[in-house]
Formats: C-alpha cells, sequence, structure tokens
C-alpha cells in the first residue's frame, strides 16, 4: 500500500474541526480504525474481531453522520446537500460494498486492507477538508455536482465498456472516490485539449497492481509477476481502446484532440485529489482487484 497504514492513522488535533461533540465523534472513529488494524495481524482473534468491529465502525459512523446533519442544517450550511451526498455515499455504497467483500471471501487478509485503506482514507479527506469546510476554515474539494444524468451516463458506459473488453464483474462501490489508497496500483492518466484550445480534460485509469497483471498476463497468455514495459505498453494500447469504445460519451475525437499520456506516481495521484476531487470519480471492485476511473474537466 501506500505506506505502512500504522503509520498513515490515528487521531491528531489538526483534525479538530472546533465543534466538541463532532470532534468527540471523530475521535472515536479513529480508534475503531486503529483497533481493527490491529485485529487484523492478530491472525488467532483476526475473523471474528474484525466481524465485530467493522458492525460497530458501521453503527458509530451512521449515528456519527445524523448528528453531524443535523448540525449542519441548524447552521444552515451552504455546502449540506454535496456533504450529504458524501455521507450517503460511504453509508450506502462504500461500507455495504466493503462489508460484501469481507463476506464473500470469509474476511481475508486481503479484503480487511481494501476496508481499512479506503475508511482511514476516506475519514482522513473527509474530516481535513470536508468537516472543516462545515466551519469556513477551508474550502471543499469538490467543487462540481453533476447532474444525475451525466453521473448515470458515464456510469453506463464506465460499466459497459469494462466488461465488454475486460470481462470485469464490475461492482460500483462508490459515486465519489477521493484517492483513497486501496493498495499498490497504477495510474495511467490521458490529457485532451478542446480543438478551439480553450478546454482541457483528463481521463484516470487506475488499477490495483494484482488486477493489472493478471489482466495482462489473461491476454497475453504469459505470467507478468510485476509490472514492465511490456505491460506498461499493453496498458497504454488497451486504454486507448477503452477510450475509443467510451466515446459515446465523451467524443474526445471530435470534440477534443489528445495532448499527452503518462502514467502517474502515488505521490502525483495524492497531490491531483488534495487540491480538488474530479468531478467524475468511480470506484469500482472487479473480484480481482479495484479499479478507479475519473474524469477531470
Amino acid at each position: 500500500m501506500r505506506g505502512n497504514m500504522k503509520n498513515n492513522v490515528g487521531w491528531n488535533d489538526r483534525f479538530k474541526i472546533g465543534v466538541d461533540t463532532i470532534d468527540k465523534a471523530h475521535q472515536k472513529l479513529f480508534a475503531i480504525v486503529c483497533r481493527l488494524i490491529n485485529l487484523n495481524e492478530d491472525e488467532e482473534k483476526s475473523q471474528w474481531a474484525c466481524m465485530e468491529g467493522v458492525k460497530y465502525f458501521k453503527s458509530y459512523t451512521m449515528k456519527h453522520f445524523a448528528e453531524e446533519e443535523a448540525y449542519m442544517r441548524y447552521i444552515d450550511y451552504s455546502g449540506y446537500a454535496m456533504h450529504k451526498k458524501l455521507h450517503d455515499d460511504l453509508r450506502d455504497r462504500k461500507l455495504p460494498a466493503l462489508e460484501r467483500e469481507l463476506e464473500l471471501s470469509d474476511y481475508s487478509a486481503e479484503s480487511v486492507r481494501h476496508f481499512i485503506g479506503i475508511c482511514i482514507g476516506w475519514l482522513t479527506e473527509h474530516i481535513m477538508i470536508e468537516d472543516r469546510a462545515i466551519t469556513g476554515k477551508i474550502a471543499t474539494k469538490w467543487v462540481y455536482n453533476p447532474a444525475d444524468e451525466e453521473l448515470e451516463t458515464v456510469k453506463k458506459a464506465v460499466s459497459h465498456v469494462m466488461q465488454e473488453i475486460f470481462r470485469f464483474d464490475m461492482r460500483l462501490i462508490s459515486e465519489h472516490y477521493s484517492g483513497e489508497d486501496f493498495g499498490s496500483s497504477l495510474c495511467y492518466r490521458v490529457n485532451y485539449i478542446s480543438l478551439d484550445g480553450k478546454k482541457r480534460m483528463q481521463l484516470f485509469f487506475i488499477l490495483e497492481e494484482r488486477l493489472l497483471l493478471s489482466t495482462v498476463s489473461g491476454l497475453l497468455g504469459t505470467s507478468f509477476k510485476r509490472i514492465d514495459n511490456t505491460v506498461l505498453s499493453t496498458v497504454k494500447q488497451l486504454f486507448q481502446i477503452v477510450i475509443k469504445r467510451m466515446g459515446i460519451s465523451y467524443k474526445p475525437e471530435s470534440q477534443y484532440r489528445l495532448e499527452k499520456d503518462n502514467f502517474l506516481t502515488d505521490e502525483q495521484i495524492a497531490k491531483i485529489f488534495e487540491r480538488e476531487c474530479p468531478p467524475f470519480s468511480l470506484l469500482y471492485n472487479t473480484g480481482n482487484g479495484y479499479f478507479a476511473f475519473c474524469v477531470k474537466k
């Protein structure tokens, strides 16, 4: 993963937003996640303890969201609608999907790492940015909220093309992926510029390493144990095909021209999401690893 989980999680006073009840709830959520990390490293207790820990995290999160949303309504927070969408995404999509993965895998170490990694990333980003935005200390990163019809078009295009080309069993985990760490991964970015030179569009394909290697190995009929130049070249070719097949939604060939494409490091990915979350930002579980697709205009 992008760092040691123990070193990346834990309550810090910099997370405080200045509302006592909310700060106490956030502190407790971090304590629950830290407990899950420790339990996951104890093989004898791992499965049962993680089951109970996940249930407790989910239950406490629901309680906290209800209280935080009530507070936002009380102060008439202008960003309430988008903030609630982020809550709904975790409550109604991310957590149930992660819980389903845990159950189907019999609480495997990989699925527990997914759960912890996503929750750590979400908590840290959401508290540091979105919750502090409630008190006016910082601006929200979700500056553009696409219409439901736009989002549905993108979701359908992604699912259809990825299933058609790769035969992925696409299960949507999040409609608002904010760069959470789901393990060792590779990001392929494609930059377009409009024909009049006034607009730019970026497409991001982020694949968990094990998904990437198994996919390329299957397509080329040979086993790849690590990412090399052959794998990278294949990825570029494959996703250029994906983009063309998704042209019904983005029409890059008629409205834009390719400016450049490149692979991004973990640090570069983090910086992109640090500044602003792409308006279309989807996270999927394929059964063989995680895949994120983002569009920034």
